[in-house]
């Protein structure tokens, strides 16, 4: 184990869906993410985990066999990607639409302004930011 991976925890976002298949093909052809890991029928839960390797932080997407949850995001629950590069950005943008998200506006303008938004058949919500993060502690 790096330092680094000894002092930075890892990141995971879970989130039920009502078609797992769907939702898996989705985010792996519309962001290029990679199946990290999956399970069947752990104590009644089918899941995937996807994201990077070597990232400290991936998605898992649940469905429940016996009590399927609905999801129920809102329009200010986001997923939020910065991509610097404008040529990136745009064909981010095009693979998103291509796997199936459908564009939207976004509830606060904020991201519309340099970015998109962006809605999977679940109706959560995904932003790509056409601008750098900076990991900068506020004044």
């Amino acid at each position: 184990m790096t330092s680094s991976q000894a002092t930075h925890p890892h990141l995971r976002i879970a989130r039920p869906v009502a078609d797992l298949r769907r939702s898996v093909a989705l985010y792996i052809d519309g962001l290029g993410l990679s199946r990290l890991g999956e399970f069947a029928d752990h104590a009644g839960f089918d899941g995937c985990m996807l994201g990077q390797p070597g990232a400290a932080y991936h998605l898992e997407f649940t469905q429940c066999r016996q009590h399927p949850v609905a999801p129920r995001p809102t329009p200010e629950d986001l997923l939020v990607l910065y991509l610097p590069e404008p040529a990136a950005w745009e064909a981010a943008c095009a693979r998103l639409l291509a796997a199936g998200f459908r564009q939207v506006a976004a509830f606060n303008p904020y991201w519309d302004e340099r970015g998109r938004s962006f809605e999977d058949p679940d109706g959560y919500r995904l932003v790509l930011q056409c601008a750098a993060w900076r990991n900068e502690p506020a004044p």
